[in-house]
């Protein structure tokens, strides 16, 4: 196994297309290193992208913000702006780990982790956040709740791998929030996890919206019949009932230790409603 550092997207795009899909990204290593050391993964090669530039920037861009694959958890914590516009997604990624494993871990690495569970990605959903792609064709967009098409597999194609998010602009009055349900009180993995962004006009009546919903699939989905719920109202008692009946519709779990189908439905309806009225109130505020 051999270990490369480079410096530049081409160099890592030319590393990965020798590799024919026999290479790992290193961004943080949280993942990877424990798969490595349990013979889960055996790669030819592995490209840490820690050294690219644009992994490791938060840059503002059209209002909204670029993120490097590579961006810490830790990072994203200390970036005020960010926060304040986005603080759902930034919550999510703070469930990630210890205080140690969020001076490593990365939003990149836990959505090309592809696990259903990860705690990052339906709040990177509900933002509409989009995920910037490099490899040997050039670059490309996509969405995403496209990007993860099963549990352990992405639809990065060979040479290929994400070198930054992007969040959008935000309109004035708009929030989100990201709510997990875990049978710890911390450090493990999401039974059901839930995010929701919406926008108001000045009336106060929800223009947009999106929820993102983890745990309960294969992938992380993109509910849009949730978010059809809340448009055109003032997010009352009664359309946010709707979009919980919604979500429980749109689950898909199956059994397994950490709890039943009909928990884990049950309790996606719950939070759905939490993280809703949360993401009202810092919309109201806002």
């Amino acid at each position: 196994m051999r270990y490369e550092a480079p410096e530049t997207k081409e160099e890592a795009v030319s590393l990965l297309a020798k590799a024919e899909g026999n290479a790992h990204i290193l961004a943080g290593g949280t993942d990877l290193l424990v798969q490595l050391r349990a013979g889960m993964v055996e790669p030819g090669v592995v490209v840490d992208i820690k050294k690219i530039a644009e992994t490791r920037a938060i840059k503002s861009e059209h209002g909204g913000f670029r993120v490097g694959a590579a961006v810490t958890g830790a990072e994203l914590d200390e970036h005020d702006e960010l926060k304040r516009l986005w603080p759902g997604v930034v919550e999510a990624v703070e469930l990630i780990g210890s205080t140690q494993i969020q001076g490593r871990a990365s939003m990149g690495g836990n959505l090309c982790n592809a696990s259903p569970a990860a705690d990052s990605v339906p709040a990177l959903i509900a933002a509409g956040a989009q995920c910037n792609i490099v490899g040997p064709d050039g670059e490309r967009t996509l969405g995403v709740e496209e990007f993860c098409k099963g549990p352990g597999a992405t639809n990065l194609q060979v040479g290929e791998f994400l070198v930054s998010f992007v969040l959008p602009a935000r309109p004035a009055h708009s929030g989100d929030a990201y709510l997990r349900f875990i049978p710890r009180t911390e450090m493990d993995i999401a039974v059901v996890g839930v995010g929701v962004s919406l926008s108001l006009d000045s009336d106060g009546n929800c223009v947009a919206a999106r929820v993102g919903l983890g745990a309960v699939a294969a992938t992380a989905l993109l509910v849009s019949d949730a978010a059809e719920a809340l448009i055109g109202t003032r997010v009352d008692e009664k359309a946010v009932e709707n979009m919980s009946s919604v979500i429980r519709v749109a689950c898909r779990p199956i059994d397994d230790k950490r709890g039943t189908i009909a928990y884990r439905t049950h309790v996606s309806g719950v939070l759905a409603a939490r993280a809703c009225r949360i993401a009202l109130q810092r919309a109201e505020q806002n």
